[in-house]
């Protein structure tokens, strides 16, 4: 960074600017955004849909194997965005957790409780020298049993907070705006409008096309079931179609 009033504020996280800023901090969410993705989440009438990109960096690695979507407990999903292994820390910790709340009490954790004590872990890291904040922002999705469809967004802060649409990673704010337009008038999505809208966001905001196997989706629905999935590529390919030919 440019030296000046900010000189040397960057150097330690527990330290704050004349300006009132915590630079590490804010390196965190650039670190989140330089990962090169853009995650898309909305929640619908009675589901959540999340999708981002799928980049496989190496054409000798396995695409099985690179995920940015993770079962937390069969009920709730997260897909992260940013550092991959600060990322697959923060999971084997949530699912820990989830784990420990089910021995403890005899039922599933309820996905905004975990939430909270992620970004509650996430804040203690903001505010001790010998731990840098992880670099990495992730959308919750959940049928809650009281409340109904869940969506939420901690970031490297600990701030945490329930959206009917969100985004994250290098597009986060074009992505915003678009979606503020769709949700404007706070539709109640079926099921397939809710995982079109979610996929024909990501499209619009990066100005491409996707083939099934360049994007992730994952989905909760209220049912019978109210499991995470990934959805399989041909089912995205499907919604795909269906979305080339609305347009």
């Amino acid at each position: 960074m440019s030296r000046g009033s900010g000189a040397g504020y960057d150097r330690h996280i527990t330290i704050f600017s004349p300006e009132g800023r915590l630079y590490q901090v804010e390196y965190a969410f650039k670190a989140v955004k330089a990962s090169g993705l853009t995650s898309i989440g909305v929640r619908g009438k009675d589901c959540v849909c999340v999708v981002t990109q799928k980049k496989v960096p190496d054409k000798l690695i396995d695409p099985k194997s690179v995920t940015h979507l993770f079962k937390i407990t069969k009920f709730i999903g997260m897909l992260v965005t940013g550092m991959m292994p600060d990322a697959k820390s923060l999971v084997t910790k949530a699912r820990s957790t989830a784990a420990d709340f089910r021995h403890n009490y005899g039922y599933e954790i309820p996905m905004d409780y975990l939430a909270n004590i992620m970004a509650d872990q996430a804040q203690v890291y903001t505010q001790h020298a010998y731990m840098r904040p992880l670099g990495v922002s992730c959308i919750l999705l959940s049928i809650d049993e009281e409340t109904g469809p869940l969506l939420m967004k901690t970031d490297p802060a600990g701030y945490f907070v329930g959206y009917r649409a969100t985004a994250s990673g290098a597009k986060e704010q074009e992505a915003i705006n678009f979606l503020e337009k769709k949700m404007k008038n706070k539709p109640l999505l079926s099921y397939d409008e809710t995982v079109q809208t979610t996929i024909s966001a990501l499209q619009a905001v990066l100005s491409e096309d996707f083939k099934a196997t360049e994007i992730e989706v994952g989905i909760v629905r209220c049912g019978d079931d109210t499991s995470f999935k990934v959805l399989p590529v041909d089912e995205v390919d499907a919604h795909l179609t269906a979305i080339s030919e609305r347009e």
